[in-house]
């Protein structure tokens, strides 16, 4: 396939994503005028395929020959058709009984659309990047998987609950009982399997990984990372009894978190600013942990400063406040330098001795007269700081100086 007619059946593929989304945001609102009727369950999650369909429109369209762009392209259109669906069923089948065709039908097709979203999120995770599996022994476990998905798809299309209950009250029209404890079993045990292998894929590609695939993997492990702290959140949310704001925030975290990965997908394939990824997780060592230990010294401060100045009425507010507010800006550079020095010796050890080699060298640079002690000191800072193959010192001879002539 040519590059032209790739990008224009990748954007093509894109449109199609984003009309079914439109399609179906319309149906959300419409349902919404009736208060009594539900809607989608996950029509707001899903409304961010979009993104998916865009990341993989892009790589698609310039990497044509890498099928990952392909799968996050169609990815986004069995999402958009997933979603237009079992909207489309809610509204037919409750809100507009009897007068709109092929409501059953609708309930029917979403009841089968998870498990196929699900094998193309984990086939485009199992060919990252290089479009291809780790090795030729993961082909049987591809086919492994290929048919655990497919004994899914089967027994989801006769379960009795359509997409997982998330249609409300509408039930599958061509439900059987048997099915239903077929594709109960395989959702709660063999789907995280599933998972848990496209996840092991990565971890054995990194163990043979290129410098460049290694940089490629890193991007990934960096959104999964930030993926992982949104799952926490919401899980916490759903734990503890916490406010409306805090689950409001874990879930608008972990909706961006999860995209977060798919743009990393993007990044890595099109290799696009692809060393800046080791600035990042040098910046997020660093600024992670000393904004959770400022946050804490803040509250912490102002806390045990309003019991200590509780002998003041109406001022212990104030000044705890300001006080806490003066120590943390008098602790935030050198609490930085710390962290820094910390991460920089404990994560980033061949820099961290790089640069203590430079600097005992620049010391001894101010001191040093003899021209051939300072030749071989170079020599060894630069052998052990670049470790090159080969090392030799080249100094110009200085130009002899002409008497001048006089007559």
């Amino acid at each position: 396939m040519s590059t032209r007619a790739a990008s224009r059946l990748a954007w093509s593929l894109w449109t199609l994503t984003v009309a079914l989304t439109a399609l179906s945001l319309l149906l959300v609102v419409l349902s919404l005028s009736h208060p009594n009727t539900p809607v989608f369950a996950w029509w707001f999650s899903n409304t961010f395929i979009v993104i998916d369909a865009t990341v993989g429109a892009i790589v698609a369209s310039r990497r044509p020959e890498n099928p990952v762009g392909w799968l996050l392209c169609l990815s986004g259109v069995v999402v958009g058709a997933s979603t237009f669906v079992s909207e489309y069923a809610i509204y037919a089948l409750l809100i507009r009984p009897e007068t709109l065709p092929a409501g059953e039908v609708s309930a029917w097709i979403a009841s089968w659309s998870l498990p196929i979203i699900i094998g193309l999120q984990v086939s485009y995770l199992m060919l990252f990047p290089t479009g291809r599996l780790p090795s030729r022994r993961w082909r049987p476990v591809a086919w492994l998987i290929g048919v655990v998905l497919a004994v899914g798809a089967i027994s989801s299309a006769f379960t009795s609950d359509a997409y997982m209950g998330s249609l409300g009250p509408i039930r599958n029209p061509l439900a059987i009982d048997r099915f239903s404890e077929v594709y109960r079993a395989v959702w709660t045990v063999m789907f995280p399997l599933v998972y848990l292998v496209a996840a092991s894929s990565l971890f054995v590609r990194l163990r043979r990984a290129t410098e460049v695939e290694r940089q490629q993997l890193k991007w990934f492990a960096y959104a999964a990372a930030g993926f992982a702290f949104g799952v926490i959140l919401v899980i916490l949310s759903g734990v503890i009894d916490a406010p409306a704001w805090f689950e409001r925030a874990a879930n608008a975290v972990f909706e961006v978190t999860s995209e977060g990965i798919i743009v990393s997908i993007g990044i890595a394939i099109l290799r696009y600013r692809l060393y800046d990824i080791d600035i990042l997780i040098n910046r997020t060592l660093v600024y992670g942990p000393l904004t959770a230990t400022l946050v804490a010294l803040y509250f912490g401060g102002i806390v045990v400063l309003q019991r200590l100045l509780v002998a003041l009425p109406g001022q212990k507010s104030t000044l705890a406040v300001v006080a806490s507010t003066l120590l943390i800006a008098g602790l935030f550079n050198p609490l930085r330098r710390r962290i820094q020095s910390f991460i920089d010796r404990r994560f980033y050890r061949r820099k961290y001795d790089a640069r203590k080699t430079l600097e005992a060298f620049s010391a001894k640079l101010r001191d040093e007269t003899d021209l051939e002690a300072l030749s071989d000191d170079l020599v060894g800072v630069v052998r052990e700081t670049m470790q090159p193959a080969h090392v030799s010192l080249w100094l110009r001879p200085e130009k002899t100086l002409k008497g001048a002539q006089t007559n």
